[in-house]
């Protein structure tokens, strides 16, 4: 397919975003994709984009595919609050599940030195946060839950102590839990619901709004992740979608938190916060975060950006649990979205999907879309990293890069946590 009528504004600095944050207008809630976990331009341009969004906009918290109580290590970081770490590389290694690299990177170390810095004038409620969506934190957050409740002496601290004791057979592994319920009628969801209950029932004020709420989030993680690794072992669209639901769950949550006008900004994979309607997961049942935002608030308030690259390096691994490696990115495959764009100019570019609705080939076309997770073969791509997508329906906006270079892992090796020559880089 060759198109050469597809408008679109050339990307070198980070005015070149101006459409971009005029397309937002007053828009609540602003989600920026990702093609891939380990690309630089993804990070860094999404940096400059959230700038933009928090100096010229309002917005005043992001919210990303992490888990809850790193990132929100980094929130109190970020925010200064006492005993929060001096050193943001630091601060970082709290991020030690795999894939360490996603957020244990130098390219968030610069955001969130920009924020601490930004931070350091504002009064303790307009500080910019950062907190985590994921629901993967099963044990850490109900460790949270206990230390906190010991802390505060909560009336729900023995429902704490038995939705933990509950879990102590498995070893502290999700998978042995999965397996578990499988063949044995027997889990722990009536515990956590239990513990979120009474949490909720007998809650604690302390005075600090965002410390209280950091314990029921915890608890609502434990919640939300036993019944997602519950429902993973039996296979199909089920485990996705409460993992999606805690994610719009959580976002609501913290938009509440920050009152009737609050704005977020949402860092997540094009898979999560592209319409799924738009591709070929709604015929398999999924839902996401773009689509769930979307039909809660509206297609005013809710501005879904979607990335991608057509050829260059990521950091990945082989298979789940295995070390990163820096691999390379194929040219995108004939006839994809990347390779389409690549065919029109080499340039990068913001494209704006109210220019693509009368584009013959993609207004009502699914045409495959590059997804790379953070498992990853480059000689096995065309069988399974290409989503069918109709582009101007999955999102608002796009913003392509012709080549691309890996992300900077903290953790990377034998470098180990040596700032990259450009560091904190300038967009």
């Amino acid at each position: 397919m060759e198109l050469t009528n597809i408008r679109y504004t050339p990307l070198n600095k980070d005015k070149d975003l101006d459409r971009l944050i005029d397309e937002v207008g007053d828009a609540r809630i602003v989600m920026l994709g990702e093609a891939s976990h380990g690309t630089s331009e993804y990070y860094t341009w999404r940096t400059a984009i959230s700038k933009k969004l928090i100096e010229e906009k309002g917005f005043q918290f992001i919210a990303v595919e992490g888990d809850w109580p790193e990132c929100y290590a980094v929130n109190r970081f970020v925010k200064g609050y006492q005993n929060s770490g001096s050193k943001i590389a630091d601060v970082l290694q709290v991020f030690r599940r795999w894939p360490t690299w996603m957020w244990a990177n130098w390219e968030v170390a610069a955001l969130m030195e920009w924020i601490r810095d930004y931070n350091h004038l504002r009064s303790t409620s307009d500080k910019i946060g950062f907190f985590g969506l994921d629901v993967y934190s099963l044990w850490e957050s109900l460790e949270q839950v206990l230390k906190y409740l010991e802390q505060h002496d909560g009336q729900a601290i023995e429902a704490a102590r038995a939705a933990i004791s509950c879990f102590e057979p498995y070893q502290r592994d999700p998978q042995v839990y999965a397996q578990a319920t499988a063949f044995v009628n027997s889990d722990c969801e009536a515990e956590v619901i239990g513990m979120l209950q009474r949490i909720i029932k007998s809650p604690v004020f302390t005075g600090d709004m965002e410390h209280d709420f950091n314990s029921q989030q915890n608890a609502l993680v434990a919640v939300n992740a036993e019944k997602y690794y519950r429902t993973m072992i039996k296979g199909g669209a089920a485990s996705w979608n409460v993992r999606d639901s805690h994610m719009m769950e959580t976002l609501d949550r913290l938009l509440d938190l920050h009152g009737p006008n609050s704005k977020a900004i949402v860092w997540e994979h094009n898979t999560h916060i592209g319409d799924a309607r738009a591709t070929d997961m709604a015929d398999d049942g999924m839902y996401n975060i773009g689509q769930l935002a979307r039909e809660k608030y509206g297609y005013d308030q809710v501005k879904l950006v979607g990335f991608g690259s057509y050829q260059g390096e990521v950091i990945a691994s082989r298979s789940w649990g295995a070390p990163m490696q820096k691999m390379e990115v194929p040219p995108a495959q004939k006839g994809s979205w990347e390779d389409i764009l690549h065919s029109i100019s080499e340039e990068d570019k913001l494209i704006l999907s109210k220019d693509l609705k009368n584009v013959d080939g993609l207004a009502n076309r699914r045409i495959g879309h590059r997804a790379i997770g953070v498992v990853y073969d480059p000689k096995r791509e065309a069988f399974g990293n290409y989503v069918p997508t109709v582009i101007p329906e999955r999102y608002d906006a796009f913003l392509y890069f012709n080549e691309t270079d890996a992300v900077h892992p903290l953790h990377m090796k034998p470098r180990g946590a040596a700032e990259p020559e450009l560091y904190p880089w300038n967009y």
